[in-house]
């Protein structure tokens, strides 16, 4: 595995780690409205890299079916949302803000819950980022470098509020600051991960690739619509939510043609 790959799977990780580390820097809680703004952005991010950088290449990729162009892409995006439906169902986590805790019951502290959380949140993102870099790696997928930095890229961006977003209500419940950092961390962790195990077998996954991108887009989208629109839209002044997500929606979007 050459450099420029290596460096393209932990980009993501760093945006989680560096968002973490706000923790160690800022002395209050983030605002509600704060909050709000930047899982909106994040959620937007999402979106654009689903459709464009997941998406629009499975359905390019299976142009030899003609018509039924959209098969592999319809498939595999419901194989995202029923497997992230299962997760979600089997695994013990706790939303940012809720009081009720979802999945099994469980003994499990409310910060373990919540880092689980995320956790949960990030493992499309690394799936999203392995699958592109082992298309990349085949040298057969009609998939371009700038293409797959840009995802790289773009769920950096996104991950870095998000490792704020767990790292500061973490240390709020108690939690050290290096504690909270560390648990911001690790909650990213999962994406490289996962991404190295997807690239280690690119040789088997390329004549998947249209399936496993939409698999990909579609856990990106569960994600999504379960959890971040309904987070970004709570209490007062939702619509900077609806502004913040259209915001990296088009950023998204730009980053994907710019560099595409």
């Amino acid at each position: 595995m050459n450099t420029d790959i290596l460096l393209g799977l932990l980009i993501p990780f760093l945006g989680t780690s560096l968002g973490s580390a706000c923790v160690l820097f800022m002395k209050k809680e983030l605002n509600g409205m704060v909050q709000r703004a930047l899982t909106g952005f994040a959620g937007g991010v999402m979106v654009a890299a689903s459709i464009w950088s997941l998406l629009v290449p499975a359905m390019d990729q299976a142009e030899n079916l003609g018509k039924l162009a959209f098969l592999p892409a319809v498939v595999g995006f419901w194989g995202g949302i029923l497997f992230l439906l299962v997760l979600d169902c089997i695994i013990p986590h706790l939303h940012m803000n809720a009081e009720q805790a979802e999945g099994p019951k469980s003994n499990l502290k409310k910060t373990t819950m919540m880092v689980l959380a995320v956790t949960l949140h990030n493992i499309p993102e690394g799936m999203a980022v392995g699958v592109v870099f082992a298309g990349l790696l085949s040298g057969s997928a009609q998939i371009s470098a700038g293409g797959a930095l840009a995802l790289a890229i773009g769920i950096a961006i996104q991950n870095f509020p998000e490792g704020a977003i767990i790292s500061m209500p973490l240390h709020a419940q108690g939690k050290s600051r290096g504690g909270a950092f560390f648990d911001g961390i690790l909650s990213g962790a999962v994406e490289p991960i996962g991404a190295l195990i997807t690239i280690l077998f690119a040789s088997f996954v390329t004549p998947l690739m249209p399936y496993l991108l939409s698999f990909a887009a579609g856990a990106m989208m569960y994600v999504v619509v379960e959890e971040l629109i309904p987070e970004m839209s709570e209490g007062e002044h939702s619509n900077i939510g609806v502004l913040m997500f259209s915001a990296g929606f088009t950023l998204m979007m730009a980053l994907d043609v710019a560099l595409g």
